[in-house]
C-alpha cells in the first residue's frame, strides 16, 4: 500500500472522506461505555460490537467493507472505532521493545 504523508493510502484516504462527513467529537459520540454492557468495554453505540473487535480485524487486514457487512456497521462506525484508538495511544501506550540498530 502506498505511504501518503507517514500514512497509509487507505487509511488516508478513510479519513478523507470522513472528514467531509464528521469532525473526531461526533465520531467518538458514536462509541459508549456503559459497565452494564458488556462489561464496561467501549462499544458502538447501541450495539454489543466492542470497539477493540472491530480494530483487531482491521489490523488483521480484514478490509472495512468486509467488517461492516459481517456486522451491519456503517463507514462512520469504524471511524469511530479508529478515532477512539487513536485517543487511546495518546494517553496509554503498549510496551514494545527497542529495536537495535542494524
Amino acid at each position: 500500500m502506498a505511504v501518503v504523508d507517514g500514512r497509509r493510502a487507505g487509511a488516508c484516504l478513510l479519513f478523507r472522506d470522513a472528514e467531509a462527513d464528521m469532525n473526531r467529537n461526533e465520531l467518538l459520540g458514536r462509541i459508549s461505555i456503559n459497565p452494564q454492557i458488556c462489561f464496561g468495554k467501549p462499544c458502538i453505540r447501541g450495539r454489543r460490537i466492542w470497539v477493540s473487535l472491530v480494530l483487531d480485524f482491521l489490523a488483521s487486514g480484514m478490509s472495512v467493507e468486509k467488517v461492516m457487512r459481517e456486522y451491519d456497521l456503517e463507514r462512520d462506525d469504524i471511524l469511530a472505532c479508529i478515532a477512539y484508538g487513536a485517543e487511546m495511544s495518546r494517553v496509554r501506550y503498549v510496551d514494545i521493545p527497542v529495536e537495535s540498530g542494524t
